[in-house]
């Protein structure tokens, strides 16, 4: 009797201690987001099943990547490892490799196949940054402008002093984090970010510039929901997925549906483009190709070429401060939302558990992982690199 009545006490402790916590939860966020947390608290790339969400819809003519008729240009085994045992050990789901346009290794894991959309965390950071470059080709805006031309409502927070580059830069100087506690924590920006209800609130009410911008750079997904709403803005009439759809995934000539997660439903629901965009390998890996021909598609020019070349190359005028990032082997520097790798002028895209869009320039290589572990994102650039010097 006495340890039941211990046990009972125990638990009654903890669903206290629970409903304390909850309750502090629903103060600093709301009982929406709070609710939202507490229900979907382990991010998954199905979650894309889980929230409101605006379709990108495939049709019209759509563009095939040849499949490569020798299985021999891709290595069997790496450091006497098949590949295929490589990949399944850390829950891959997708992986591609292509080369000049072929698709030399395909292969699905899990239950996962060709036409399945994986939904690619931040990888949809670089994604959208293609859509940013055409947006300033189209007039919407240039990156010198001031955020609060199109969120005048920031000023009071310091933002009538940040550019749309900074932002694409990751060097607002705001005050969100999503690096160790912060990205865990309930009362941190970060998840409050990714579960609220109503995220446009949530951007103007919370973000603050608390540093100089354009001085260093500081990995937060607070820069890209920012320009997400300040594109939202400057579209008016239109979403961001209905632009995506009319600019760059129908021109690209997607095979299969893809799904952009919003934080509610309704015409005033804002795109999660920092991590919220599901699409099947075989799509994604059409924007590298695109990034590999210089925004160029099949004699169509989507982007310009000058928004590739910024995106993908060093900025010798860049004097932001990398921090810990700039002892990182192989970190050559971060440009408009891709990491740029040392090796071959390589960058690529990198998400939440182990996604990755690969590219490789010198040897026209294109590499997607998606699955559902990440491993070291150095481990997997390394296998990437190996790859695209040992495919024929």
């Amino acid at each position: 009797m006495k340890t039941l009545k211990v046990i009972r006490n125990l638990l009654i402790g903890v669903l206290t201690l629970f409903i304390l916590l909850f309750a502090l939860v629903v103060l600093a966020a709301g009982p929406d987001t709070a609710l939202r947390m507490a229900y979907y608290n382990v991010t998954d790339i199905d979650d894309y099943k889980l929230f409101p969400a605006r379709e990108l819809s495939a049709g019209g003519a759509s563009f095939h990547f040849e499949q490569s008729a020798d299985p021999w240009r891709v290595p069997a085994s790496i450091k006497g490892v098949s590949l295929d045992q490589l990949l399944e050990n850390p829950r891959t789901a997708a992986f591609l490799i292509i080369k000049d346009d072929a698709i030399l290794y395909e292969r699905y894991f899990d239950g996962y196949d060709e036409s399945t959309p994986i939904q690619v965390f931040s990888v949809a950071k670089s994604l959208f940054s293609i859509l940013v470059g055409r947006a300033v080709e189209d007039g919407y805006f240039n990156v010198d402008q001031l955020v609060t031309d199109f969120v005048p409502e920031l000023a009071a927070n310091g933002f009538d002093r940040v550019t749309i580059e900074h932002l694409l830069q990751m060097a607002s100087g705001s005050n969100y984090r999503q690096t160790g506690f912060d990205e865990l924590s309930p009362f941190s920006l970060h998840p409050r970010f990714e579960y609220s209800p109503r995220l446009e609130k949530e951007i103007t009410t919370t973000l603050e510039v608390i540093d100089e911008p354009g001085t260093e750079f500081i990995y937060k997904s607070g820069d890209t929901a920012l320009l997400s709403l300040v594109l939202t803005r400057a579209l008016k009439d239109k979403s961001i997925t209905e632009y995506m759809q009319e600019a760059i995934w129908t021109p690209l000539g997607m095979e299969y549906d893809g799904i952009y997660t919003i934080d509610h439903t309704g015409d005033d629901a804002l795109e999660k483009t920092w991590c919220c965009l599901a699409l099947t390998a075989r799509d994604l890996a059409k924007f590298g190709r695109l990034m590999l021909e210089d925004g160029n598609w099949n004699g169509t020019q989507i982007i310009p070429s000058a928004w590739v070349e910024k995106s993908t190359h060093v900025d010798s005028n860049d004097t932001r401060d990398f921090g810990e990032f700039g002892s990182i082997p192989g970190f050559r520097g971060y440009q408009y939302q891709w990491w740029l790798a040392s090796q071959d002028e390589a960058y690529y895209g990198n998400g939440h558990l182990g996604q990755f869009l690969y590219v490789n320039p010198v040897e026209r290589v294109i590499i997607v992982r998606l699955g559902r572990v990440g491993n070291d994102p150095l481990d997997w650039l390394g296998l990437f690199e190996m790859l695209a010097k040992d495919v024929e």
